[in-house]
């Protein structure tokens, strides 16, 4: 197999020429499962745009099959590069490989793949497992000594942000026995599901009055649930405390009603930094770290939320 970033005089000499050119991207997104996905996708070809990039996008609909049939398209259209958004963690080397021997750079976007380092020029993201930390440092805070059955709504089984948000999560309850997760189950990361998955575990704890908090993976899921917790005739924000993971405008929403009590941000500008590094390495075969962090700040209700949902709420969300 080829080596995709063996730079050579000749590749150098090559590519030099091309930045002026306009560039051909493939970009295979997981899906609209969520507004944050939805903003990454608008702002990546916001950003393609800007930069005179011919961005060719492909919708997987949460299907991995899609996008590795997508990847060997791109790949057989001969694309300058290829953007990332994997839908799971598993399952990339083959398709990867035939991008590497093709010599198109492959660059994972806000996720992760459990494939060889050399099959992908870098992979733009958050540090998820760090995430998950944030969320659950805020909820020991909160709590105190307090008892706290927590429940969990995961995102889609098998995807690196379930696994590491999952864990950063439990990483900061560690030592904390008064806090207890006593239910966790995917809700694929969409609103209908967090709702649904919210249902049940309501059911499962008399009524929601056996629940001192509510962690999701994302925010979406959290929306979902608060619905579910309205209709049970709790106060979602303080019957069941929420934290969950993105930082999309409806939770800001729902933090200035009273409804949400913290996020964590995981910025959906992930192709800027992937441009970034692109436009190098066609410049001059400069090649990029193999993994460029984003920053996850928290947000809670005393962080003016309306004034934040005003910010994002034309993002494409």
């Amino acid at each position: 197999m080829k080596t995709l970033f063996l730079t050579t005089a000749t590749l150098i000499a090559g590519t030099a020429g091309m930045a002026a050119a306009q560039q051909t991207v493939g970009f295979s997104q997981i899906g609209s499962e969520s507004g944050w996905r939805a903003a990454e996708t608008t702002l990546t070809r916001q950003q393609a745009e800007e930069r005179g990039i011919n961005l060719q996008f492909s919708d997987a609909q949460q299907r991995q099959e899609n996008q590795i049939a997508a990847i060997r398209s791109f790949v057989a259209q001969g694309v300058d590069a290829i953007l990332l958004a994997p839908v799971v963690a598993t399952g990339w080397d083959s398709v990867l490989e035939e991008a590497a021997e093709a010599e198109i750079p492959v660059i994972l976007l806000d996720r992760r793949v459990d494939s060889a380092e050399d099959l992908y020029m870098t992979a733009v993201g958050s540090d998820l497992v760090h995430e998950g930390e944030v969320a659950g440092d805020w909820l020991v805070g909160e709590v105190g000594d307090e008892e706290c059955r927590v429940v969990e709504l995961e995102g889609t089984t098998g995807s690196s942000p379930a696994i590491d948000r999952a864990t950063g999560f439990r990483n900061a309850l560690e030592g904390h026995d008064n806090i207890e997760i006593v239910r966790s189950q995917t809700g694929d990361f969409t609103r209908s599901g967090g709702k649904e998955v919210m249902e049940s575990f309501l059911q499962a704890e008399g009524g929601g009055q056996d629940i001192c908090a509510l962690y999701a993976h994302n925010d979406d899921m959290a929306l979902g649930a608060i619905q579910a917790i309205n209709e049970a005739g709790l106060n979602p924000g303080e019957d069941i405390l929420i934290v969950s993971i993105d930082a999309v405008p409806d939770i800001f929403q729902a933090m200035a009603d009273g409804d949400a009590n913290a996020t964590v941000e995981l910025t959906p500008n992930m192709a800027g930094p992937a441009f970034d590094a692109l436009e190098a390495y066609w410049a001059d075969g400069t090649e990029p770290e193999k993994f460029i962090q984003t920053d996850s700040t928290l947000y809670t209700q005393s962080d003016d939320p309306m004034a934040e949902y005003e910010a994002r709420k034309d993002l494409g969300y």
